[in-house]
């Protein structure tokens, strides 16, 4: 029963919202033009539940400037400070309300990783379980300041106690949560272990041949998504060659 209200009311406050911010939105979206270049919307392919990919969208918080060699420089190098704004007020990620109302996300939820952090996951994590949200009980609680281990924890906890008492409270912690700036990744520096993979390897949970397969794996999934039919339908890639999409729920959890 609450998984129907749970969608109307995401539905119903995303539209208001998009209504209502829609002269913020518009401003915000000019300043990224301004400061850090175009496109406005960064978009970038994110598992989803059950492991489905969906492409997120978000304010562009950097530039694409590269090296002599024509390779982008690392986040450090790239953040602008407008971008660093973004971040650090959750501004970057307003344009995710269209993700909601498409269906994608929820307003409540574990937030959505990179296809090369869920490619590394075991079978006991339960954040693929649900859909992924603007904000969630691991944001409440820290954000980038936890670890791993502990948000994967958090997820489980969400999981496991999903109901409109749990989210209603997550809802309002998170004003307190984005005014305290505590633990947001303004892209100032590199974190060590800002990718799941990364982590596991440096702690030697897997070789650094298994961590290879899963980045080829990973890269994979996103480029074969990307030239999907779905894809070049909603975004207008013109591909020649038509590729047929593939399971990649089966992909994501293996």
């Amino acid at each position: 029963m609450y998984k129907f209200i749970k969608r109307t009311f995401d539905l119903s406050f995303s539209l208001l919202a998009l209504i209502g911010l829609s002269p913020i939105l518009l401003i915000l979206a000019i300043l990224t033009a301004i400061y850090n270049g175009s496109p406005v919307i960064f978009k970038q392919p994110r598992p989803g539940k059950d492991g489905k990919i969906f492409m997120m969208y978000k304010f562009r918080s950097m530039s694409n400037a590269k090296d002599k060699n024509g390779n982008l420089l690392p986040d450090s190098k790239r953040i602008t400070k407008f971008g660093k704004f973004l971040r650090a007020s959750s501004l970057d990620e307003l344009p995710q309300l269209i993700n909601i109302i498409k269906g994608d996300m929820s307003i409540i939820g574990p937030r959505p990783r990179l296809v090369k952090d869920a490619i590394f996951y075991s079978e006991d994590v339960k954040s693929l379980k649900v859909k992924p949200g603007l904000t969630g009980l691991y944001q409440v609680n820290g954000r980038s300041n936890n670890t791993w281990e502990s948000g994967f924890t958090y997820d489980a906890i969400y999981v496991d106690k999903i109901s409109f008492k749990l989210d209603t409270k997550i809802f309002f912690k998170t004003f307190s949560a984005v005014l305290s700036k505590k633990g947001v990744n303004t892209g100032e520096t590199d974190w060590q272990d800002y990718y799941y993979g990364d982590y596991l390897l440096r702690v030697g949970k897997i070789t650094q041949e298994e961590y290879n397969e899963k980045i080829r794996k990973a890269k994979r999934i996103v480029q074969e998504f990307t030239v999907s039919r779905s894809f070049r339908k909603h975004f207008a890639m013109k591909n020649e060659k038509a590729l047929e999409d593939l399971e990649l729920e089966e992909d994501i959890a293996n």
